[in-house]
């Protein structure tokens, strides 16, 4: 039975349906199907359930499903420890954030494409919270506070950012000089989180309620210049706007705190060499990146 028959089985038991897998895997609907048909004659037996809102799994499915991932896991393993050092096979599946993930993290996987011509590597961009394990990606770039989860995440550098605000929204509402001042102004923020500053060693958790409210951090920059309100952002969105004067930093006796980039992963012991590599390449780029980090404070 071939090796990508079942990593195509595997991928559209995961996805839910033709469609998705093929959009995962990189190939037609078409030939996905044609996988599927060859697989469920070689076992006779059917695999998957379809209908017009995807495929389900049947009894007889989620049974060889474990056993095809296992498969496909050991075989991926296996081509690992014949290939010649340093090179990478297969496919690379990562999700990264929408804002600045595009014009920061893309060349650094345009240069692993370039340094692993064997390696196919897809990333998608967006700014919500993708559920890595149940949408098949190998890895996932993040940006900010981590919350608990079961993934496994490694620190590749830090982001900084500022609590800031146009000189008209100021001379119009006046600045914050203290967390508990930031009740009394109107924020724009990405939904319900909470803002962490500093005071000294101790971190305050702040609240901020706002009317203008979006999943983008560029989105944010702008309602931040049109002094819809004040705003929690990173460096790396708003230093251009930080030199021309259009935004000016606040509350800076209480500097936000510092967050991270992270490279998340599904749990296991080991994690694949693919993810190790772009995890060892994203640290040397961020690290100590100035332009991507920011400043303290």
């Amino acid at each position: 039975m071939d090796i990508e028959e079942l990593r195509t089985f595997v991928e559209v038991a995961d996805a839910g349906g033709v469609s998705a897998a093929a959009l995962r895997l990189g190939v037609s609907k078409s030939i996905v199907s044609r996988r599927l048909a060859r697989i469920e004659a070689e076992l006779g037996v059917l695999l998957l359930a379809r209908s017009t809102r995807g495929a389900a799994l049947t009894e007889a499915g989620a049974t060889f499903r474990e056993h095809a991932a296992r498969v496909c896991a050991e075989m991926d393993a296996a081509r690992e420890t014949i290939l010649p050092a340093g090179e990478l096979r297969g496919r690379l599946r990562v999700a990264a954030p929408l804002s600045f993930g595009p014009t920061h993290f893309a060349p650094v996987l345009a240069d692993m494409a370039r340094r692993h011509p064997s390696l196919h590597i897809h990333t998608s961009y967006g700014d919500r919270f993708v559920d890595i394990i149940s949408e098949g990606f190998d890895c996932a770039i993040r940006v900010g506070h981590l919350a608990d989860s079961n993934l496994i995440a490694r620190r590749v550098g830090p982001i900084y950012g500022k609590l800031v605000a146009t000189p008209e929204y100021i001379e119009m509402f006046g600045a914050p000089e203290t967390p508990a001042d930031i009740a009394s102004h109107e924020a724009v923020m990405q939904g319900t989180e909470t803002w962490h500053f500093m005071d000294g060693s101790d971190v305050v958790a702040v609240r901020p309620q706002g009317r203008f409210k979006a999943d983008n951090g560029t989105a944010l920059v702008a309602a931040a210049l049109a002094s819809v309100g004040i705003a929690y952002l990173p460096d790396a969105l708003i230093h251009e706007h930080l030199v021309s004067g259009a935004l000016v930093p606040v509350m800076r006796r209480y500097p936000i705190r510092e967050a991270g980039i992270f490279v998340i992963r599904p749990p296991g012991q080991h994690p694949a060499r693919k993810v190790r590599v772009l995890t060892e390449m994203l640290i040397e780029c961020f690290a100590k990146a100035p332009d991507v980090a920011g400043t303290p404070g």
